[in-house]
This record gives structure tokens, C-alpha cells and sequence, in this order.
């Protein structure tokens, strides 16, 4: 039997030569889904009906050119995951909830994300489990159930892309759409031993996609490998992307920031370190005093607008959904005018940080792992400390995997193709560096 790896490279180049086809990839998904002790991966999936998009992927013609030589775009006959804040027609929308799973019904025509990768060829394997209304960190669920990682039945997977995390461990997916409002791609990649894009705030349509808290709701990947990066701007790409930038400075947070972190997480904050100044890149440590402000100015802008989206249903969530949604709520127009004056101004002075250093490097997660069986109260708070404050400031983040735990590489916004261009050549590296031990 041949083999080919399980990498968005490796399964299109196995496609466009012919050695497999779309619809064995879909077999070979759909028999690895729901590979966690939980079984819940996804929240909803229909063989037939990926089956049939497999087939349908399997007609549209070869052509010459492209990236992989056939015409085709660079997602053409793979396995994808979505997360199910995203309509799909024919399949209900559940943000995570019995709730909306039976007030929305079925959706009735494709989100436009959803347009977007079947249009580009995307077999999509089914819709993920997620942290209920995308509105946690942590991937754990009363109603469909904590999601757990298939590599590690004791820890959870984080979220709230849950689910796109574990469909990239198990193999049922080659790359998986998440969100991210306030790290919600970034620690679960990180968690999971993965790679994960947060793009641009405002880059694609959120036509059909359920939000959370729109001033901070981005879409993004979760994948495996680094090299395939640049594969995943497409389908949220401007039809004028920025120019790619050859990056040669970027900033570390001081010392002080990291003082919750495990040990083993800034060991592989300092190895990342030396691997961009292996690539020519300049290390200056930067000053994050400012960032304390950053949870004061994001938690209640979140809660208001996630009130309003839930808006009438308050009562009918869960008890800790309901107390934030209603703190929301409770929030008066001035109150709120006066945190979107210091969103402005926070989010001002990272364009200027960013402007002076060109790239940030920090950990996504201060911790490698959330037990499963432990008490996560407090661990919100935790996480949100290091990823907000790029949610604030709406840039593209890449968390990039270590051997413990990941690290968050930020650039300005709009410059997405160029860190993902970057984050390849690391992958690239580490590749060369393993050959050659």
C-alpha cells in the first residue's frame, strides 16, 4: 500500500499525481472520526453526504499550472474539518448548545466560509465539537460533553475549537477551521501539539457564521505542519494581500511577563528564540507593563457584545454562560463607549510597537496541558493574560509548536502572508535540522 504523509503537501501531491484519490481520503477520514475517548469530535457528520462531496471534488477537471500542477487550489480533494458556529446546509449550526442545535433547525444554504472551501475543491468531514457559544477556553461542554484529546484521553483539548483540534490529532481531518475571539485557535494549537493560524480581524465573511463578540472574532486553521502555512491564507485572503515582507527584528516579552509559565514552556520560548535568529532575525526584548489593562478593556466588550447576540435566550444556557451574558447586558452606554476609547488606544500603541519591531514572540498558553479531571475556575483568566492582547489589536497570529506547550508569532495586521511565509521557512528548518542529526 502506498503511503504518503498526513500534511496538506503530502496529500496533494499524492492527489495530483494520482496515487490516491478524494474519495479514499474521505474513507480513511471518515473511519478515523470520533477517535477520542469522548467520541465527540464532531457534532455532526453524514458519510454519505461527504461521500458524495468527494465524488463531486473528484470531477472537476485537471487542468496545468498551480501549485501542485494540476489547476487545481491548493485544497483541492482534502479532508477538512469545520467548527459548528459555521452553517452548512443541510445540517444544523449548534454553537455547542442544545439550544440553538433546536431553535436554529437546519441551515438552509452554506455559510460563505463553507462556499468557499467547497468551491476551492474541500471535502468537508463534518462540523466540531466547540466550548459552548464559542465563549471558553478550556473545550469542556455539559451538554455534548468535554472534549478530550485522542492522543491523551487525561487532557482536554482546549478551546473553543475543540473539536478542529482533535480532528487534526485523529487524523479524521488535514486542516480544520476554527475562531478565535480571545485565543480560541491559539491555545488549543498550543495544547494540542499544533500549529494554528488566527488571520486578521475582518479578512473573510461572516455570511452565515455565528459570532460571538464581533469587534474580536477572526477566523482560522488548525493544522499540523508549519510548512504547509502559506496553503491557508486563501480563503480569508483580500484580493489585494500586502506584499510579503522579509521580517529581520522581532520582540520578546520580558522576563517578568512569564512569571506563571512552567518551566518547560520558556525553555521553548528561548529554543524559538534561536530558531528565528537562525533564520537572520534580530531578538529585542520588549516591555509589556502596558498589556495589564489589556483583560480590563477586552472581558467587558465581549460580554456586551455576546449579550446582545444572545440576547432573549439568557435563561436557557448554562449557569456560568448566563452570569457573564447577563454582566453584559448590565454594562451602560457610556461604560462602554469608554472601553472602546482605550480598545482604540491599546490597539494604537501595538501598531506602534509592532511598527518599531516588526514581529512579537510570546507563549500561547503558559501551560502545556489542562487536565482533564481538574479544577479549571481559574484557568480563563490564566490563558487570556497572553492572548488577548493581540485580539485587542485584531492581528494575525501563528502558533507555532514546541516540545512543550507553543509559541504565539504576531505581525501587523494585514501582513498574514508574510508570517505565514515565515513560519514555513521554521518548519522548513526544523525539517533539515532533523535529517541532518
Amino acid at each position: 500500500m502506498t503511503t504518503f504523509p498526513w500534511t496538506i503537501r503530502g496529500l496533494r501531491s499524492a492527489l495530483a499525481n494520482g496515487v490516491v484519490k478524494p474519495t479514499a481520503l474521505a474513507e480513511q477520514a471518515m473511519a478515523r472520526a470520533n477517535g477520542n475517548a469522548g467520541r465527540n469530535t464532531y457534532l455532526w457528520q453524514d458519510a454519505a453526504w461527504t461521500h458524495a462531496e468527494a465524488s463531486r471534488a473528484e470531477a472537476m477537471p485537471r487542468d496545468t499550472g498551480g501549485l501542485f500542477g494540476d489547476g487545481r487550489s491548493a485544497l483541492w480533494g482534502l479532508p477538512i474539518s469545520v467548527k459548528d458556529c459555521f452553517d452548512l446546509a443541510g445540517a444544523p449550526t449548534t454553537m455547542g448548545t442544545h439550544l440553538y442545535r433546536d431553535l436554529n433547525g437546519i441551515a438552509a444554504r452554506d455559510s460563505w466560509l463553507v462556499e468557499q472551501l467547497r468551491a476551492a475543491g474541500a471535502v468537508i468531514v463534518g462540523k466540531t465539537h466547540l466550548h459552548p457559544l464559542a465563549y471558553g477556553i478550556t473545550g469542556q461542554n455539559p451538554e455534548f460533553g468535554d472534549c478530550l484529546q485522542p492522543r491523551d484521553p487525561t487532557a482536554l483539548t482546549g478551546g473553543s475549537s475543540s473539536g478542529a483540534v482533535a480532528s487534526v490529532q485523529e487524523g479524521s481531518a488535514v486542516a480544520a477551521i476554527g475562531t478565535d475571539t480571545g485565543g480560541s485557535v491559539r491555545v488549543p494549537a498550543a495544547l494540542g501539539g499544533l500549529a494554528g493560524y488566527r488571520a486578521t480581524i475582518g479578512r473573510g465573511d461572516w455570511r452565515g457564521g455565528a459570532h460571538l463578540a464581533e469587534s474580536f472574532d477572526t477566523m482560522g486553521w488548525l493544522f499540523r505542519d508549519l510548512e504547509d502555512a502559506p496553503f491557508l491564507a486563501a480563503p480569508f485572503a483580500p484580493s489585494d494581500p500586502t506584499p510579503i515582507e522579509n521580517y529581520a527584528t522581532f520582540g520578546v516579552v520580558e522576563s517578568a511577563f512569564l512569571h506563571d509559565c512552567e518551566p518547560e514552556i520558556i525553555a521553548s520560548l528561548h529554543a524559538t528564540v534561536r530558531e528565528l535568529e537562525g533564520l537572520g532575525l534580530r531578538a529585542k526584548t520588549i516591555d509589556t507593563s502596558w498589556w495589564a489593562d489589556a483583560r480590563e478593556i477586552f472581558i467587558p466588550i465581549q460580554a456586551w457584545e455576546a449579550a446582545r447576540v444572545h440576547a432573549g435566550h439568557f435563561n436557557s444556557l448554562a449557569p456560568n454562560d448566563r452570569e457573564r451574558l447577563e454582566y453584559g447586558a448590565s454594562i451602560k452606554s457610556d461604560e462602554l463607549a469608554a472601553f472602546r476609547l482605550r480598545h482604540e488606544a491599546f490597539r494604537a500603541r501595538t501598531d506602534e510597537l509592532l511598527a518599531a519591531q516588526q514581529l512579537l514572540l510570546l507563549p500561547a498558553s503558559p501551560v502545556a496541558r489542562l487536565g482533564a479531571s481538574a479544577d479549571h475556575s481559574q484557568t480563563r483568566i490564566r490563558l487570556l493574560r497572553y492572548t488577548i492582547p493581540f485580539s485587542l489589536a485584531g492581528t494575525p497570529v501563528v502558533t507555532i509548536p514546541c516540545a512543550a506547550g507553543g509559541m504565539q508569532l504576531v505581525a501587523a495586521r494585514g501582513c498574514d502572508e508574510s508570517l505565514l511565509q515565515l513560519v514555513a521557512k521554521i518548519g522548513a528548518r526544523r525539517k533539515a535540522d532533523a535529517s541532518a542529526s
